[in-house]
């Protein structure tokens, strides 16, 4: 456990993998109570208009960036510049991570500012939505369109593939036995998952690509085949923020032992190690 706790990347996954959990749940959950219920509860209260988009929105961000920043670690761990892998420590993951996080709550700000209740007129119902057109622009061309698709895109698979090239010249490289191992396992882990957000990022990138540059007016059946392909691409876009758990437990053998290991060996015989009160004793008269 020692060994993976001091490692940059696994740091990286780790934190990627608390955010993914932030993100279905403040997410992917009220768009299913949408769905079942037709409400998600954003029109009953500001707060929750509010504060569900910011929050979803720094997650998403904050869950890429410490992916591509993964990828970009492997990258440096599998290089043989010996400068290269120096970037690879805990306490630099530590520094990014906070900087970052800076970054993108600051950055959602205005998502506290200009998603406000409106009262539809065709149907009054109430409905949390942005007023700003200038930020509604900003968001979908460079938030939803290149934080949230091209730019992880273009890192991951970047670095994911100079990664490849590296770790197949790890053997002629003079490094310790535990740390090539180590190296090559992360390695395809974070590969791996690099080959899975390819699949699940790209389609809705794509749709958001398509969709923007339809000529108006759109034709009907157009207009509903491009509803239709957003709706499967953002359920596929989903799969991103579930998958990583499986995707390491098929690709790491030392990932499912110690998975094992952490389960049974130490949960479990905490739990069967617990004292047991008999609720037949007898208590002493004082």
């Amino acid at each position: 456990l020692r060994t993976f706790r001091q490692n940059s990347c696994i740091f990286y996954l780790t934190v990627m993998s608390i955010l993914n959990i932030g993100e279905l749940l403040a997410d992917l959950l009220p768009r299913i109570m949408q769905t079942i219920y037709n409400t998600d509860g954003t029109e009953t209260s500001l707060f929750y208009c509010k504060f569900r988009l910011y929050f979803t929105q720094i997650c998403t961000l904050l869950s890429l960036t410490c992916f591509s920043l993964a990828t970009i670690d492997q990258y440096c761990a599998t290089c043989s510049r010996p400068r290269l892998q120096q970037l690879c420590n805990i306490k630099l993951a530590r520094y990014l991570i906070i900087i970052f996080s800076f970054i993108w709550i600051l950055h959602g700000i205005p998502y506290l500012i200009y998603f406000q209740h409106i009262t539809l007129p065709t149907t009054g119902q109430i409905t949390c939505a942005m007023v700003n057109s200038s930020y509604i622009k900003y968001r979908i061309y460079v938030v939803v369109l290149i934080l949230f698709g091209i730019l992880p895109i273009i890192i991951t698979v970047l670095f994911g593939l100079m990664a490849f090239h590296n770790i197949r010249q790890i053997p002629h490289y003079t490094i310790p036995l535990v740390r090539r191992e180590l190296d090559k396992q992360l390695t395809v882990m974070v590969l791996l998952q690099n080959l899975m957000s390819f699949f699940t990022l790209l389609p809705y990138t794509v749709v958001n690509i398509i969709s923007l540059n339809m000529k108006s007016p759109i034709d009907p059946l157009v207009q509903a085949q491009i509803q239709l392909s957003s709706a499967v691409t953002l359920l596929i876009y989903y799969i991103y923020y579930a998958n990583p758990f499986y995707v390491y437990m098929c690709a790491s053998e030392r990932f499912r032992r110690q998975l094992i290991y952490v389960l049974f060996k130490i949960h479990l015989n905490r739990w069967r190690q617990r004292p047991r009160i008999i609720n037949n004793q007898v208590l002493p008269e004082s």
